[in-house]
């Protein structure tokens, strides 16, 4: 099948090998023309998947048109603080292509409306049932073959089943779920927790606290999940606790890298200054707290983690608001 990918990031790439692998056409797009010349010219992509090269039928283009002529089905990767606006110049291509159905790989919210992806990706292309995949799934490991295991969310299920079939090769292995909602915030809500994890491991503590942590950030995720509509055992499968574990625990995470330099005494500005790839947990953090206010949830570890990022308090003060909190039942 002809298929179209927007986004040329680490995701992104590592999804469309993924499609090529099993012997589909993909288009990518970005948002650079003369980067991507770049990449189709060398089959690398040096500033967001260095060292793996870029087999198969993938093409790459900045023109929305082009990317979108014939595609029979699209993957959307793009960074969730530019997810609205690359949906909105898309729209006539999206139309122009006949609407195909629409996967949804971003982990993160709007942040002007707290929208889900996939909710925006409805509303702004009228799109009946997006689908959304999440899981462990780290983007260099995916794209070098490495076994992964996702799951692929639709509240239809004739599209969760299609994009299984597309996606599902002897290397990456996709299970079905109705439960949107919960995959999707999954996918997001991890990303704060893994900077948490990665601060745990900047100030030097040890596993007592890091799996205290991760364990209690899982009950945060579930229990806003829940009262955002998701189900509570979602957040025990691929999308839940398997994308959590990867995200906290891995060298290689973008957000427990974040983290880890937070915890170890660097300032947020200058992290990201030096980065070139998204953290996604950093534009979701406040996003994640209001939401949790709005359901009236408590959050206090991405609490906490807001307060680092905000500058309004340090690591070693956080950690001690959290082991000070009043006790109570688990």
């Amino acid at each position: 099948m002809k298929l179209a990918v927007i986004g040329d990031g680490g995701w992104g790439t590592a999804l469309a090998l993924v499609l090529a692998r099993n012997a589909h056409s993909v288009s990518i797009w970005g948002p650079d023309a003369a980067y991507l010349a770049e990449v189709s010219a060398s089959r690398r992509n040096p500033r967001f998947l260095p060292d793996v090269p870029l087999d198969g039928d993938l093409r790459w283009s900045a023109d929305p048109a082009e990317v979108m002529t014939g595609a029979q089905a699209i993957v959307f990767v793009v960074p969730s603080k530019f997810a609205a606006a690359t949906l909105r110049n898309f729209q006539p291509a999206y139309e122009a292509a006949g609407r195909p159905p629409v996967i949804v790989a971003t982990k993160g919210f709007d942040e002007a409306t707290r929208r889900r992806t996939s909710e925006a990706v409805r509303d702004l292309w009228h799109v009946p049932s997006p689908a959304v995949l999440s899981g462990p799934s780290l983007a260099p490991e995916t794209a070098r073959g490495v076994p992964t295991a996702v799951t692929i969310a639709c509240t239809a299920p004739a599209p969760a089943t299609f994009f299984q079939s597309l996606f599902n090769c002897p290397t990456f292995r996709t299970y079905t779920s109705s439960d949107v909602p919960g995959v999707e915030l999954g996918g997001a809500l991890k990303n704060v927790i893994a900077l948490a994890a990665g601060i745990c491991d900047g100030l030097g503590y040890g596993h007592n606290a890091k799996c205290a942590l991760v364990t209690r950030g899982l009950a945060e995720m579930a229990r806003l999940g829940v009262a955002m509509g998701a189900r509570a055992e979602t957040f025990s499968g691929l999308s839940g606790i398997g994308d959590l574990m990867v995200t906290c625990f891995s060298t290689t995470s973008r957000n427990h890298t974040v983290g880890e330099r937070l915890g170890r005494g660097e300032s947020l500005e200058a992290i990201l200054g030096g980065m070139v790839q998204v953290a996604e947990g950093v534009n979701t953090c406040a996003t994640a707290l209001a939401l949790a206010r709005q359901y009236d949830i408590s959050v206090p570890i991405i609490e906490q983690v807001d307060a680092i990022l905000s500058g309004r308090q340090t690591p070693h003060a956080a950690v001690l608001a959290l082991m000070t909190r009043p006790p109570r039942p688990e």
